[in-house]
């Protein structure tokens, strides 16, 4: 295996963040079917981490059935087709909604930031810092934050000014509050998740703010790409208790491409 992988940094649980990277090396190709991983010592060398972490990102790929261990030999990547993984329809289906909803996002709030940085008023800038305050009273009250979250980023349509986009977004409210629920949901069963989001938002603020717009495209845009991260990264449990009926909206809406 010709693989070489970053060291691991701690802002996401470890083990997670090894069982990603190896599980996207096996989804793209870079580690085939029948090939060999390395030992969990070598693994523990290359991430820089504990042989324990090593272990645990181990686990949950074979939770996924992406590896399985060979008696005496180690442990291999298996074929495609052998078992399904465990991750069913629906849960797929649910998935795979939400993240398109997000990719959407993605390229809609990166050019509203950036608008709202060449434009924005001191009268705009008190009320999207308002908005985000408001996310963070309604998490301390309890509430999931997801009518404030969905506030804060129309707050910053509202700075950038032009009455097309926002009435862009709010046609696509529907679609945007129902993705941002099962996202914030996810967030709210991690703290490092939930502390990452409260940062991100801080930097598209700080940049809006200081009327940088290269700085508020990228900001914004790195936001919805975590957002795409911490969803790939949400657990079976998570999908089977909250995930796939928070995005039920999302999915029963989704419509095949006609070509």
């Amino acid at each position: 295996m010709s693989s070489s992988f970053a060291a691991i940094k701690p802002a996401i649980k470890l083990s997670d963040q090894v069982a990603s990277a190896l599980e996207k090396e096996i989804r793209d190709g870079r580690i085939r079917a029948g090939d060999k991983l390395p030992t969990e010592a070598a693994l523990a060398q290359q991430f820089e981490v504990s042989r324990t972490v090593v272990r645990e990102a181990i686990s949950r790929l074979r939770s996924l059935g992406l590896v399985d261990s060979r008696q005496g030999s180690g442990m291999y990547v298996k074929a495609p087709g052998i078992e399904p993984l465990q991750f069913d329809l629906p849960h797929a289906a649910s998935r795979e909604a939400v993240m398109q909803i997000v990719e959407v996002r993605r390229a809609l709030e990166a050019e509203v930031a950036e608008l709202a940085a060449q434009r924005r008023t001191e009268d705009d800038i008190a009320a999207i810092r308002s908005a985000m305050q408001h996310i963070a009273d309604a998490v301390r009250a309890g509430r999931d934050g997801v009518e404030e979250d969905v506030l804060f980023h129309r707050a910053i349509a509202q700075a950038a000014g032009n009455p097309f986009m926002i009435s862009t977004l709010d046609y696509l409210a529907q679609f945007l509050k129902g993705a941002t629920r099962v996202t914030r949901a996810n967030e709210a069963r991690r703290t490092d998740f939930a502390e990452a989001v409260t940062h991100e938002h801080r930097q598209i603020v700080a940049a809006i703010e200081a009327g940088d717009p290269a700085a508020a495209r990228a900001a914004a845009a790195q936001h919805m790409k975590n957002a795409l991260v911490r969803i790939t990264q949400a657990d079976g449990v998570f999908w089977a208790q909250d995930g796939a009926r928070l995005a039920q909206p999302l999915v029963a809406a989704a419509v095949p491409p006609i070509f």
